[in-house]
């Protein structure tokens, strides 16, 4: 008798382990230590799969939304800790690059050039973070940043960015990055950016394929998108991925990628409002973009 998959789900939720979730659609990432009662936002696995940081608004933390880590430790997350770079301001949207040199996040932070600013933290060679650096001016604006995602490769940084000029009220942007430095922020063209809101995404390899969350006045939901209509761009086949549901902030595992992390709700496994799930990756779009 085949085991129906909304059971297999839950049952596989319950080990705790990310190893473990592989075979199901979708599993709760980490239940009661990375996804509690409380609302958890993006989630980011570092290259070696040894720690995993993402935002909560859960208390504990410096205040708002707060960067949390928890360690793998006999194939389950534990010891969830509140990053000490949190402020009294809202600290969201952790991205490991993908060499494990840095962390990116996005904060409101006092000394920003305005709104949400996009920050990264050196990560030292006993795991420990280093000094808090804003990214340069041709990267953070007056507008809000959000999201940011190094592509595999490096060489290239996804975020989104509201304000004048832009099809929605968040876009998609992509800077060049060089040794350190970011070179000029360039809007995407559709059908990667559009009337919706464009809150961010992942790279799908290193050819220019994207997960997108897109935003309407509905609810949020997650994309595939790759460089032209062949094929089109579709909603991330996952159940709760509805016009209508919450679910955004996708980001592939560096240490397994194959698999990805996002926010959302769903009926079942849940653990209380927005919660991380796992599940497979989905296959890039064919083509290159130029």
């Amino acid at each position: 008798m085949r085991t129906p998959l909304s059971l297999l789900a839950l049952s596989l939720s319950l080990l705790f382990a990310p190893g473990a979730l592989a075979l199901s659609e979708f599993g709760i990432e980490g239940m009661g230590v990375v996804s509690t009662r409380a609302n958890e936002a993006q989630a980011s696995v570092a290259p070696d799969g040894r720690r995993i940081v993402w935002a909560s608004d859960r208390p504990g933390g410096a205040g708002g939304w707060d960067l949390w880590q928890a360690v793998l430790r006999d194939g389950r997350w534990q010891d969830p800790t509140a990053l000490a770079l949190n402020t009294g301001a809202d600290e969201r949207d952790p991205f490991f690059s993908h060499d494990g040199r840095w962390l990116y996040f996005a904060s409101n932070r006092d000394g920003g050039r305005g709104g949400l600013d996009l920050y990264a933290v050196a990560i030292e060679p006993d795991g420990r973070f280093g000094p808090v650096t804003p990214l340069p001016a041709t990267i953070n604006t007056a507008s809000d940043e959000r999201r940011p995602a190094l592509r595999p490769d490096g060489q290239a940084l996804l975020f989104a960015r509201n304000g004048k000029g832009t099809q929605g009220g968040y876009d998609l942007y992509v800077a060049s990055v060089r040794g350190g430095s970011a070179g000029t922020a360039t809007a995407l063209p559709a059908p990667f950016n559009s009337a919706a809101d464009e809150e961010g995404g992942d790279w799908l390899g290193n050819d220019g394929a994207l997960l997108v969350t897109r935003r309407t006045a509905t609810g949020s939901q997650v994309w595939v998108v790759g460089c032209d209509a062949h094929p089109p761009a579709a909603p991330l086949a996952l159940s709760f991925n509805t016009p209508d549901g919450q679910t955004g902030a996708p980001v592939v595992d560096a240490s397994k990628p194959t698999e990805l992390v996002l926010a959302g709700i769903a009926r079942a496994p849940r653990a209380g409002g927005l919660d991380l799930y796992r599940m497979k990756t989905p296959t890039a779009p064919g083509g290159v973009c130029r």
